[in-house]
Protein backbone atom coordinates (compact mmCIF):
# COMPACT_ATOMS: atom_id res chain seq x y z
CA UNK A 1 0.00 0.00 0.00
CA UNK A 2 1.10 3.75 -0.74
CA UNK A 3 2.11 5.94 2.31
CA UNK A 4 -1.21 8.18 2.19
CA UNK A 5 -3.50 4.87 1.76
CA UNK A 6 -1.67 3.33 4.99
CA UNK A 7 -2.54 6.41 6.85
CA UNK A 8 -6.16 6.81 5.33
CA UNK A 9 -6.80 3.32 6.48
CA UNK A 10 -5.09 3.68 9.55
CA UNK A 11 -6.53 6.76 10.82
CA UNK A 12 -10.62 5.55 10.03
CA UNK A 13 -9.94 2.38 11.50
CA UNK A 14 -8.32 3.51 14.83
CA UNK A 15 -11.57 5.98 14.92
CA UNK A 16 -14.13 3.34 14.25
CA UNK A 17 -12.33 1.51 16.91
CA UNK A 18 -12.34 4.38 19.68
CA UNK A 19 -16.04 5.34 18.73
CA UNK A 20 -16.79 1.65 18.97
CA UNK A 21 -15.36 0.54 22.45
CA UNK A 22 -15.45 4.49 24.17
CA UNK A 23 -18.21 6.40 25.24
CA UNK A 24 -15.91 9.78 25.49
CA UNK A 25 -16.72 12.17 22.84
CA UNK A 26 -14.27 13.74 20.52
CA UNK A 27 -14.57 16.89 18.70
CA UNK A 28 -16.31 15.68 15.87
CA UNK A 29 -14.74 18.77 13.41
CA UNK A 30 -11.61 17.39 14.43
CA UNK A 31 -12.07 14.14 13.56
CA UNK A 32 -14.03 14.75 10.11
CA UNK A 33 -11.49 17.43 9.27
CA UNK A 34 -8.45 14.77 9.75
CA UNK A 35 -10.51 12.07 7.70
CA UNK A 36 -11.09 14.31 5.15
CA UNK A 37 -7.62 15.84 4.62
CA UNK A 38 -6.00 12.38 4.47
CA UNK A 39 -8.92 11.14 2.16
CA UNK A 40 -7.91 14.43 -0.04
CA UNK A 41 -4.32 14.23 0.33
CA UNK A 42 -4.29 10.67 -1.08
CA UNK A 43 -6.48 11.25 -3.94
CA UNK A 44 -4.31 13.81 -4.89
CA UNK A 45 -0.80 12.92 -4.42
CA UNK A 46 -1.30 9.07 -4.91
CA UNK A 47 -4.73 8.75 -6.95
CA UNK A 48 -8.19 6.81 -7.21
CA UNK A 49 -7.76 3.26 -7.29
CA UNK A 50 -10.46 0.39 -7.44
CA UNK A 51 -8.42 -1.32 -4.95
CA UNK A 52 -9.47 0.93 -2.20
CA UNK A 53 -12.96 0.86 -2.26
CA UNK A 54 -13.37 -1.13 0.91
CA UNK A 55 -11.09 1.58 2.64
CA UNK A 56 -12.62 4.52 1.13
CA UNK A 57 -16.06 2.61 2.28
CA UNK A 58 -14.28 2.60 5.78
CA UNK A 59 -13.11 6.26 5.61
CA UNK A 60 -16.94 7.21 4.99
CA UNK A 61 -18.60 5.29 7.62
CA UNK A 62 -15.64 7.13 9.95
CA UNK A 63 -17.08 10.39 8.92
CA UNK A 64 -20.53 9.25 9.10
CA UNK A 65 -20.09 7.83 12.41
CA UNK A 66 -17.93 11.34 13.71
CA UNK A 67 -21.35 13.25 12.99
CA UNK A 68 -23.66 11.14 14.90
CA UNK A 69 -21.38 10.15 17.90
CA UNK A 70 -23.75 9.14 20.90
CA UNK A 71 -24.05 7.53 24.44
CA UNK A 72 -26.69 5.70 23.51
CA UNK A 73 -25.37 1.99 22.54
CA UNK A 74 -27.05 -0.61 20.59
CA UNK A 75 -27.97 -4.14 21.66
CA UNK A 76 -25.33 -6.88 21.54
CA UNK A 77 -26.42 -8.60 18.82
CA UNK A 78 -26.34 -5.51 16.45
CA UNK A 79 -23.07 -4.57 18.11
CA UNK A 80 -21.51 -8.29 16.88
CA UNK A 81 -23.40 -8.09 13.33
CA UNK A 82 -21.56 -4.43 13.00
CA UNK A 83 -17.96 -5.70 14.23
CA UNK A 84 -18.13 -8.53 11.84
CA UNK A 85 -19.01 -6.36 8.97
CA UNK A 86 -16.65 -3.73 9.89
CA UNK A 87 -13.57 -6.67 10.07
CA UNK A 88 -14.40 -8.30 6.73
CA UNK A 89 -14.39 -4.76 5.12
CA UNK A 90 -10.70 -3.92 7.06
CA UNK A 91 -10.01 -7.57 5.84
CA UNK A 92 -11.10 -6.36 2.19
CA UNK A 93 -9.07 -2.76 2.77
CA UNK A 94 -5.54 -4.45 3.66
CA UNK A 95 -6.06 -7.43 1.18
CA UNK A 96 -6.69 -5.72 -2.33
CA UNK A 97 -4.07 -3.19 -2.26
CA UNK A 98 -1.55 -5.77 -1.15
CA UNK A 99 -2.40 -8.46 -3.94
CA UNK A 100 -2.29 -5.47 -6.71
CA UNK A 101 0.19 -2.90 -5.60
CA UNK A 102 1.85 0.18 -7.02
CA UNK A 103 5.35 -1.66 -7.28
CA UNK A 104 8.19 -0.47 -8.01
CA UNK A 105 10.36 -1.64 -10.67
CA UNK A 106 14.41 -1.88 -9.98
CA UNK A 107 16.83 0.32 -10.41
CA UNK A 108 18.65 -0.08 -13.65
CA UNK A 109 22.28 -0.84 -13.24
CA UNK A 110 23.79 -0.39 -16.79
CA UNK A 111 25.24 2.94 -18.24
CA UNK A 112 22.61 3.72 -20.54
CA UNK A 113 18.85 5.30 -20.11
CA UNK A 114 16.57 2.91 -22.05
CA UNK A 115 14.46 4.47 -24.79
CA UNK A 116 11.38 2.66 -26.44
CA UNK A 117 8.72 2.83 -29.51
CA UNK A 118 6.48 0.37 -31.24
CA UNK A 119 6.85 -0.88 -34.37
CA UNK A 120 4.47 -3.28 -36.67
CA UNK A 121 5.91 -5.72 -38.73
CA UNK A 122 4.14 -6.84 -41.57
CA UNK A 123 5.20 -10.55 -42.65
CA UNK A 124 4.94 -11.85 -46.17
CA UNK A 125 3.39 -15.48 -44.54
CA UNK A 126 -0.22 -16.61 -44.15
CA UNK A 127 -1.71 -16.17 -40.62
CA UNK A 128 -2.84 -20.04 -39.78
CA UNK A 129 -4.61 -19.07 -36.75
CA UNK A 130 -7.52 -16.96 -38.58
CA UNK A 131 -10.08 -18.51 -40.93
CA UNK A 132 -9.50 -15.93 -43.39
CA UNK A 133 -7.57 -17.19 -46.11
CA UNK A 134 -6.24 -13.58 -47.37
CA UNK A 135 -4.96 -12.75 -43.38
CA UNK A 136 -1.20 -12.22 -43.40
CA UNK A 137 1.06 -12.48 -40.29
CA UNK A 138 1.74 -9.09 -39.13
CA UNK A 139 3.08 -8.47 -35.73
CA UNK A 140 3.34 -5.75 -33.17
CA UNK A 141 7.00 -5.42 -31.27
CA UNK A 142 8.26 -3.06 -28.67
CA UNK A 143 12.05 -1.92 -29.51
CA UNK A 144 13.83 -1.31 -26.52
CA UNK A 145 16.70 0.58 -26.93
CA UNK A 146 20.15 2.77 -25.00
CA UNK A 147 20.02 6.27 -25.19
CA UNK A 148 21.92 8.93 -23.65
CA UNK A 149 18.47 11.06 -23.07
CA UNK A 150 15.31 11.42 -21.01
CA UNK A 151 12.39 13.43 -21.39
CA UNK A 152 8.98 14.01 -19.64
CA UNK A 153 6.98 11.16 -21.75
CA UNK A 154 7.88 7.72 -19.43
CA UNK A 155 6.27 4.82 -20.89
CA UNK A 156 3.15 3.27 -20.48
CA UNK A 157 3.79 0.27 -18.15
CA UNK A 158 1.64 -2.25 -20.44
CA UNK A 159 -0.52 -0.91 -23.33
CA UNK A 160 -4.22 -0.98 -23.17
CA UNK A 161 -4.49 -4.58 -25.56
CA UNK A 162 -2.20 -6.38 -23.05
CA UNK A 163 -3.98 -4.87 -20.03
CA UNK A 164 -7.47 -5.53 -21.95
CA UNK A 165 -5.76 -9.18 -22.39
CA UNK A 166 -5.04 -9.85 -18.96
CA UNK A 167 -8.43 -8.98 -17.89
CA UNK A 168 -10.02 -11.17 -20.58
CA UNK A 169 -7.79 -13.61 -19.35
CA UNK A 170 -8.73 -13.69 -15.61
CA UNK A 171 -12.36 -12.87 -16.60
CA UNK A 172 -12.16 -8.87 -15.03
CA UNK A 173 -13.18 -5.76 -16.45
CA UNK A 174 -11.15 -3.83 -18.74
CA UNK A 175 -10.70 -1.24 -15.92
CA UNK A 176 -9.12 -3.51 -13.18
CA UNK A 177 -5.76 -2.78 -14.38
CA UNK A 178 -5.91 0.88 -15.15
CA UNK A 179 -4.08 1.07 -11.62
CA UNK A 180 -0.67 0.49 -13.61
CA UNK A 181 -1.00 3.40 -14.98
CA UNK A 182 0.75 3.92 -11.92
CA UNK A 183 3.72 1.94 -11.98
CA UNK A 184 6.85 4.29 -12.55
CA UNK A 185 8.93 2.43 -15.55
CA UNK A 186 12.28 3.48 -16.10
CA UNK A 187 11.63 3.75 -20.33
CA UNK A 188 11.67 7.01 -21.86
CA UNK A 189 8.93 6.86 -24.98
CA UNK A 190 11.06 8.27 -28.37
CA UNK A 191 14.22 9.45 -26.99
CA UNK A 192 17.08 9.26 -29.68
CA UNK A 193 19.06 6.14 -29.49
CA UNK A 194 22.74 6.88 -28.24
CA UNK A 195 24.68 7.79 -31.22
CA UNK A 196 27.09 3.87 -31.43
CA UNK A 197 26.36 0.44 -32.47
CA UNK A 198 24.59 -1.99 -30.86
CA UNK A 199 23.81 -5.81 -31.08
CA UNK A 200 20.94 -6.80 -30.90
CA UNK A 201 18.63 -9.10 -28.98
CA UNK A 202 15.17 -10.41 -29.99
CA UNK A 203 12.62 -11.33 -27.60
CA UNK A 204 10.00 -14.15 -27.63
CA UNK A 205 7.71 -14.25 -24.42
CA UNK A 206 5.98 -16.87 -22.49
CA UNK A 207 2.11 -18.62 -24.04
CA UNK A 208 -0.77 -16.49 -23.19
CA UNK A 209 1.54 -13.70 -22.14
CA UNK A 210 3.40 -10.41 -23.76
CA UNK A 211 6.40 -8.90 -24.05
CA UNK A 212 5.57 -6.18 -21.56
CA UNK A 213 4.88 -8.37 -18.68
CA UNK A 214 8.91 -8.41 -18.95
CA UNK A 215 9.62 -4.59 -18.28
CA UNK A 216 12.31 -5.60 -15.27
CA UNK A 217 13.96 -8.39 -17.49
CA UNK A 218 14.17 -6.19 -20.42
CA UNK A 219 15.09 -2.20 -19.32
CA UNK A 220 17.90 -3.70 -17.33
CA UNK A 221 19.26 -5.57 -20.37
CA UNK A 222 19.10 -2.78 -22.98
CA UNK A 223 20.46 -0.14 -20.15
CA UNK A 224 24.14 -2.06 -21.01
CA UNK A 225 24.00 -1.52 -24.18
CA UNK A 226 21.80 -3.64 -26.35
CA UNK A 227 18.86 -3.09 -28.76
CA UNK A 228 16.16 -5.23 -27.59
CA UNK A 229 13.00 -6.29 -30.06
CA UNK A 230 10.42 -7.75 -27.94
CA UNK A 231 8.12 -9.54 -30.22
CA UNK A 232 4.16 -9.86 -29.33
CA UNK A 233 2.98 -13.03 -31.28
CA UNK A 234 -0.35 -12.38 -32.40
CA UNK A 235 -3.11 -14.45 -31.27
CA UNK A 236 -1.09 -16.13 -28.89
CA UNK A 237 0.17 -13.22 -26.87
CA UNK A 238 -2.55 -11.93 -24.06
CA UNK A 239 -3.38 -8.82 -26.54
CA UNK A 240 -1.20 -6.32 -28.72
CA UNK A 241 -2.26 -2.80 -29.87
CA UNK A 242 -1.97 -1.77 -33.34
CA UNK A 243 -1.00 1.60 -34.46
CA UNK A 244 -4.93 1.48 -36.51
CA UNK A 245 -6.21 1.44 -32.62
CA UNK A 246 -6.78 -1.91 -33.01
CA UNK A 247 -6.72 -4.78 -30.08
CA UNK A 248 -5.89 -8.39 -31.17
CA UNK A 249 -6.26 -10.56 -27.99
CA UNK A 250 -5.44 -14.42 -27.04
CA UNK A 251 -7.44 -16.60 -29.60
CA UNK A 252 -9.00 -19.51 -27.12
CA UNK A 253 -10.89 -21.26 -29.40
CA UNK A 254 -7.72 -21.69 -31.58
CA UNK A 255 -6.14 -22.95 -28.75
CA UNK A 256 -8.54 -25.07 -27.21
CA UNK A 257 -8.74 -26.66 -30.96
CA UNK A 258 -5.18 -27.10 -31.25
CA UNK A 259 -4.58 -28.59 -28.16
CA UNK A 260 -7.58 -31.25 -28.07
CA UNK A 261 -6.93 -34.76 -28.31
CA UNK A 262 -3.19 -34.12 -27.95
CA UNK A 263 -2.63 -34.92 -23.97
CA UNK A 264 -2.33 -38.45 -24.60
CA UNK A 265 0.94 -38.12 -26.83
CA UNK A 266 2.39 -37.12 -23.71
CA UNK A 267 0.96 -39.53 -21.43
CA UNK A 268 4.01 -42.07 -21.92
CA UNK A 269 6.49 -39.42 -21.14
CA UNK A 270 4.92 -38.94 -17.83
CA UNK A 271 4.32 -42.22 -17.05
CA UNK A 272 8.50 -43.18 -17.71
CA UNK A 273 9.05 -40.11 -15.48
CA UNK A 274 7.03 -41.46 -12.73
CA UNK A 275 8.31 -45.41 -13.10
CA UNK A 276 11.70 -43.93 -12.40
CA UNK A 277 13.67 -45.99 -14.73
CA UNK A 278 17.04 -45.33 -16.14
CA UNK A 279 17.64 -42.19 -18.66
CA UNK A 280 19.19 -44.32 -20.86
CA UNK A 281 15.80 -46.31 -21.53
CA UNK A 282 13.13 -43.23 -20.87
CA UNK A 283 15.50 -41.07 -23.70
CA UNK A 284 13.52 -42.98 -26.41
CA UNK A 285 10.36 -42.37 -24.79
CA UNK A 286 10.70 -38.77 -23.97
CA UNK A 287 12.84 -37.87 -27.53
CA UNK A 288 9.37 -38.74 -29.24
CA UNK A 289 7.11 -36.89 -26.96
CA UNK A 290 9.34 -34.17 -27.76
CA UNK A 291 9.08 -34.09 -31.52
CA UNK A 292 5.08 -35.09 -31.62
CA UNK A 293 3.34 -33.14 -28.75
CA UNK A 294 1.21 -29.86 -30.57
CA UNK A 295 3.58 -27.51 -28.53
CA UNK A 296 6.29 -28.26 -31.10
CA UNK A 297 4.44 -26.27 -34.01
CA UNK A 298 3.89 -23.50 -31.45
CA UNK A 299 7.82 -22.95 -31.19
CA UNK A 300 8.59 -23.70 -34.48
CA UNK A 301 6.13 -20.68 -35.70
CA UNK A 302 7.37 -18.47 -32.79
CA UNK A 303 10.82 -19.45 -34.35
CA UNK A 304 9.60 -18.42 -37.79
CA UNK A 305 8.53 -15.20 -36.32
CA UNK A 306 12.34 -14.46 -35.05
CA UNK A 307 13.44 -15.30 -38.73
CA UNK A 308 11.17 -13.26 -40.60
CA UNK A 309 12.00 -10.29 -38.06
CA UNK A 310 15.48 -10.81 -38.55
CA UNK A 311 15.20 -10.46 -41.95
CA UNK A 312 13.65 -6.84 -41.42
CA UNK A 313 16.86 -5.56 -39.88
CA UNK A 314 18.93 -4.45 -42.68
CA UNK A 315 15.92 -2.07 -43.39
CA UNK A 316 15.42 -0.73 -40.15
CA UNK A 317 19.54 -0.07 -39.99
CA UNK A 318 19.42 1.56 -43.64
CA UNK A 319 17.11 4.30 -42.41
CA UNK A 320 14.59 5.41 -39.73
CA UNK A 321 15.10 6.17 -36.41
CA UNK A 322 17.46 3.09 -35.79
CA UNK A 323 19.64 3.80 -38.87
CA UNK A 324 23.03 2.54 -38.05
CA UNK A 325 22.58 1.40 -34.96
CA UNK A 326 22.16 -2.21 -35.42
CA UNK A 327 25.15 -4.61 -35.23
CA UNK A 328 24.26 -7.16 -37.79
CA UNK A 329 26.89 -8.93 -37.08
CA UNK A 330 25.67 -9.83 -33.56
CA UNK A 331 22.59 -11.07 -33.28
CA UNK A 332 20.82 -12.60 -30.50
CA UNK A 333 17.94 -14.74 -29.25
CA UNK A 334 16.44 -15.19 -25.75
CA UNK A 335 12.61 -15.86 -24.69
CA UNK A 336 11.01 -17.03 -21.65
CA UNK A 337 9.00 -20.48 -21.45
CA UNK A 338 7.60 -21.05 -24.34
CA UNK A 339 9.40 -17.94 -25.93
CA UNK A 340 12.74 -19.74 -24.65
CA UNK A 341 11.94 -22.80 -26.77
CA UNK A 342 11.47 -20.57 -30.10
CA UNK A 343 15.02 -18.75 -28.90
CA UNK A 344 16.45 -22.00 -29.17
CA UNK A 345 14.78 -23.03 -32.26
CA UNK A 346 15.80 -19.90 -34.10
CA UNK A 347 19.64 -20.37 -32.83
CA UNK A 348 19.19 -23.93 -34.57
CA UNK A 349 18.17 -23.44 -37.68
CA UNK A 350 18.58 -19.02 -38.19
CA UNK A 351 22.40 -18.92 -38.97
CA UNK A 352 22.54 -15.32 -39.21
CA UNK A 353 21.90 -15.62 -35.21
CA UNK A 354 24.76 -15.98 -33.11
CA UNK A 355 23.73 -16.95 -29.60
CA UNK A 356 20.77 -17.95 -27.46
CA UNK A 357 19.43 -17.81 -24.46
CA UNK A 358 16.43 -20.06 -23.38
CA UNK A 359 14.89 -18.90 -19.79
CA UNK A 360 12.92 -21.77 -18.36
CA UNK A 361 11.47 -23.05 -21.27
CA UNK A 362 11.19 -26.80 -22.35
CA UNK A 363 12.93 -27.02 -26.17
CA UNK A 364 10.39 -29.27 -27.90
CA UNK A 365 11.49 -30.19 -31.52
CA UNK A 366 14.46 -31.04 -33.56
CA UNK A 367 17.02 -30.13 -30.74
CA UNK A 368 16.41 -33.62 -29.39
CA UNK A 369 18.48 -35.32 -32.63
CA UNK A 370 21.02 -32.79 -32.98
CA UNK A 371 23.09 -29.69 -30.82
CA UNK A 372 23.66 -26.47 -31.10
CA UNK A 373 26.61 -24.95 -33.05
CA UNK A 374 26.61 -21.35 -31.32
CA UNK A 375 26.99 -20.48 -27.61
CA UNK A 376 23.55 -21.53 -25.74
CA UNK A 377 22.18 -20.83 -22.06
CA UNK A 378 19.33 -22.34 -20.17
CA UNK A 379 18.60 -20.55 -17.22
CA UNK A 380 15.97 -23.15 -14.86
CA UNK A 381 13.62 -22.65 -12.24
CA UNK A 382 14.23 -24.34 -9.24
CA UNK A 383 11.67 -27.40 -9.84
CA UNK A 384 11.04 -30.20 -7.83
CA UNK A 385 13.00 -33.51 -7.65
CA UNK A 386 9.52 -35.14 -8.84
CA UNK A 387 8.90 -32.81 -12.07
CA UNK A 388 9.81 -34.02 -15.44
CA UNK A 389 13.32 -32.90 -16.71
CA UNK A 390 12.50 -32.67 -20.28
CA UNK A 391 15.09 -30.24 -20.82
CA UNK A 392 17.70 -32.91 -19.91
CA UNK A 393 16.64 -35.29 -22.81
CA UNK A 394 15.98 -32.25 -25.34
CA UNK A 395 19.27 -31.16 -24.63
CA UNK A 396 20.98 -34.22 -24.16
CA UNK A 397 24.01 -33.18 -26.94
CA UNK A 398 24.17 -29.24 -25.84
CA UNK A 399 26.33 -27.36 -27.80
CA UNK A 400 29.60 -27.99 -30.24
CA UNK A 401 30.42 -24.72 -29.24
CA UNK A 402 29.67 -23.71 -25.27
CA UNK A 403 26.91 -24.40 -23.11
CA UNK A 404 25.61 -22.66 -20.22
CA UNK A 405 22.85 -24.58 -17.93
CA UNK A 406 22.46 -22.74 -15.11
CA UNK A 407 19.36 -23.09 -11.55
CA UNK A 408 17.91 -20.27 -9.94
CA UNK A 409 17.37 -21.89 -6.64
CA UNK A 410 13.83 -21.17 -4.84
CA UNK A 411 12.45 -19.55 -8.44
CA UNK A 412 9.10 -20.94 -9.93
CA UNK A 413 8.59 -20.61 -13.19
CA UNK A 414 6.91 -16.97 -12.92
CA UNK A 415 10.28 -15.50 -10.98
CA UNK A 416 11.68 -14.18 -14.52
CA UNK A 417 8.82 -12.53 -15.28
CA UNK A 418 6.95 -8.84 -13.65
CA UNK A 419 4.43 -10.76 -11.63
CA UNK A 420 5.79 -11.38 -8.43
CA UNK A 421 5.76 -8.00 -8.05
CA UNK A 422 2.64 -7.44 -9.58
CA UNK A 423 1.68 -9.58 -7.52
CA UNK A 424 3.88 -10.16 -4.17
CA UNK A 425 1.48 -13.47 -3.19
CA UNK A 426 3.66 -16.33 -4.34
CA UNK A 427 0.60 -18.52 -3.35
CA UNK A 428 -1.33 -16.63 -6.28
CA UNK A 429 1.86 -15.47 -8.47
CA UNK A 430 2.71 -18.95 -8.25
CA UNK A 431 6.44 -17.42 -7.24
CA UNK A 432 9.07 -19.21 -5.68
CA UNK A 433 9.87 -18.37 -2.27
CA UNK A 434 13.10 -16.07 -3.61
CA UNK A 435 13.24 -12.52 -3.27
CA UNK A 436 11.56 -10.98 -6.29
CA UNK A 437 13.85 -8.26 -6.78
CA UNK A 438 17.05 -10.92 -5.90
CA UNK A 439 15.68 -13.31 -8.70
CA UNK A 440 15.36 -10.69 -11.59
CA UNK A 441 19.02 -9.41 -10.59
CA UNK A 442 20.18 -13.03 -10.67
CA UNK A 443 18.34 -13.56 -14.31
CA UNK A 444 19.39 -10.45 -15.37
CA UNK A 445 23.41 -10.84 -14.56
CA UNK A 446 23.42 -13.85 -16.42
CA UNK A 447 22.03 -12.98 -19.53
CA UNK A 448 24.02 -9.69 -19.69
CA UNK A 449 27.27 -11.46 -19.00
CA UNK A 450 26.16 -14.50 -21.61
CA UNK A 451 25.73 -11.73 -24.53
CA UNK A 452 28.38 -9.54 -23.39
CA UNK A 453 30.66 -12.32 -23.83
CA UNK A 454 29.68 -14.05 -26.80
CA UNK A 455 28.11 -11.09 -29.22
CA UNK A 456 30.76 -8.43 -27.30
CA UNK A 457 33.71 -10.14 -27.14
CA UNK A 458 34.58 -9.06 -23.25
CA UNK A 459 36.41 -11.22 -21.20
CA UNK A 460 33.47 -11.91 -18.84
CA UNK A 461 34.25 -14.33 -16.02
CA UNK A 462 31.35 -16.85 -14.66
CA UNK A 463 32.79 -18.57 -11.98
CA UNK A 464 33.05 -15.42 -10.44
CA UNK A 465 29.67 -14.46 -11.29
CA UNK A 466 28.67 -18.32 -9.93
CA UNK A 467 30.02 -17.17 -6.67
CA UNK A 468 28.46 -14.22 -6.34
CA UNK A 469 25.28 -15.50 -5.71
CA UNK A 470 24.10 -18.57 -3.35
CA UNK A 471 20.85 -18.44 -4.85
CA UNK A 472 22.63 -19.85 -8.63
CA UNK A 473 24.18 -22.72 -9.52
CA UNK A 474 26.21 -23.05 -13.24
CA UNK A 475 27.55 -25.20 -14.37
CA UNK A 476 29.71 -25.11 -18.16
CA UNK A 477 29.84 -27.22 -20.77
CA UNK A 478 32.71 -26.93 -23.95
CA UNK A 479 32.60 -28.62 -27.06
Amino acid sequence: MQVFEILLLLASTLFLIFNFFSRIEINRYWIIGGLISFLFTHLIFEGFRWQMMPGYLICLFAIFSAFRQTQKRSKKALRVLKGMGFTLLLALAIALPSIFPVFKLPELQGEYQVGTRDMLFNIDRDEVITEDASDRRKLMAKIWYPSKETNDQKDLYIDEGGRHGFAQKYGLPDAAFNYLDKIETKVYRETRVADEEFPVLIFSHGYNSKANGYYALLTEIASHGYIIIALNHTYESTGSSFPDGSEVYFDYEYARKIESGTWEKLAPVREAFQQNIKFEKRHPVVKKGLESYFVREIVERWSQDISDVVSELEDLNASGFLKGKLDLDNIGVFGHSRGGGAAGNALLVDERIKAGANIDGVQWGRIVNTSFNDPFLYISADWPEDKEDLNSHAYINKSKDIFYEARVLNTLHSNFMDIPLMIPINAISKAGSIDPYLGLEITNDLVVAFFDKHLKNQEVDFTELNSDYDMLKLEIFKN
